[in-house]
């Protein structure tokens, strides 16, 4: 029996959907910044501290609350790895997690917006409203295994 092409483009044994491979590598790329902001949070003075020219502002802003906000970015690390561990692995926990991660970054940038951060929120809600879609999308969520 010949399947439309809908039901077989749908199918978790297929091909994965374009830009699959790019999904996971961002989560463990977030991962190993976030446990590097986390280190340089947690230890300070180490070789790692000339990153933060990258971003000046954040630092001075969290710098003050040293290893409460580090042990908050080792937390992420965990859980971006996570995602990619199950995003690579097509686990449905992981496509949630994924999911989960990404709408908190839309939703972090309309909390910018609301700061009147209007360059910095109206970015994060297109970049991660974009990745959020993408997940979303019918293809992407079938290629995943819910057992």
């Amino acid at each position: 029996m010949v399947r439309p092409l809908h039901e077989t483009k749908l199918r978790p044994e297929g091909r994965p959907p374009l830009g699959f491979a790019a999904i996971g590598a961002f989560l463990f790329f977030g991962s190993g910044m976030a446990a590097l902001a986390a280190t340089c949070l947690i230890w300070r003075g180490t070789l790692l501290e000339p990153m933060w020219r990258l971003n000046p502002d954040a630092y001075q802003k969290l710098a003050p609350l040293g290893a409460v906000v580090g042990m908050a970015f080792v937390f992420l690390s965990a859980m971006l790895a996570a995602a990619g561990i199950g995003w690579f692995r097509r686990r449905f926990w992981g496509w949630v997690l994924a999911v989960a991660i990404i709408a908190t970054q839309v939703l972090g940038g309309v909390v910018n917006l609301l700061r009147r951060d209007f360059i910095g929120g109206a970015t994060g809600i297109i970049i991660a409203g974009a990745l959020l879609w993408y997940l979303l999308q019918p293809a992407v969520r079938a290629f995943f295994r819910t057992g």
